[in-house]
């Protein structure tokens, strides 16, 4: 065999083994910058549904859930809680939630697809703290016997009933928010999908 013929051989076999490396290598490069184009795990968690046993809550008592990194209380309302909501209306700005975020498939007084539980966004409506659940019904720093238990915003003082119905005169403008949710079951909500109506 000639020196050309070797050569050419080499040659073939060279750009062959170069095309094959330089393929390799851009796949490696493409392959990670497709990628991150996508939205990260956290990201996804983040946005992504939250799922919620509410079976083991006892009545009057709340549970919070994480939802898009805000807090989403869950709340069991007594027969006597339910029972006092209609008694609040001339105390509230909005009380049939009029100028309010929520569902159009939940009830507008008692903000809720069914009315023993409740599920509010837990940031205050005025500046975005946290209020607090003051169940405690008659409570002398809340009013007193005007107090028939609900959320309590210690930023700027806030107050809201058990249905997260801002009062009058208070900082906030609008009721707590009511994200989407549905019930999967009686006992199991998932908190960022909305409830399909018929």
């Amino acid at each position: 065999m000639d020196n050309d013929g070797v050569n050419q051989k080499r040659r073939r076999v060279l750009g062959v083994m170069t095309a094959a490396v330089g393929g390799a290598g851009a796949v490696g490069v493409v392959v990670p910058f497709i990628g991150s184009w996508n939205p990260s795990a956290r990201a996804k968690a983040a946005g992504a549904p939250v799922t919620v046993d509410i079976g083991k809550i006892e009545p009057g008592g709340m549970v919070t859930a994480e939802w898009r990194g805000k807090p989403v209380f869950v709340l069991r309302r007594t027969e006597e809680a339910l029972g006092n909501l209609p008694k609040l209306v001339e105390k509230l700005k909005d009380p049939q939630s009029e100028a309010s975020k929520q569902p159009t498939y939940v009830d507008a007084s008692n903000r809720a697809i069914k009315d023993e539980y409740v599920v509010l966004l837990g940031l205050c409506t005025h500046l975005g703290c946290s209020p607090k659940l003051r169940a405690d019904v008659g409570a002398a720093d809340l009013g007193g016997a005007e107090w028939l238990g609900g959320f309590f915003c210690p930023c700027h003082g806030s107050k809201f009933d058990l249905a997260g119905r801002v009062y009058s005169g208070a900082p906030a403008t609008t009721n707590l928010e009511v994200p989407p949710y549905r019930y999967v079951s009686d006992n199991v909500i998932v908190i960022g999908e909305d409830q399909e109506t018929a």
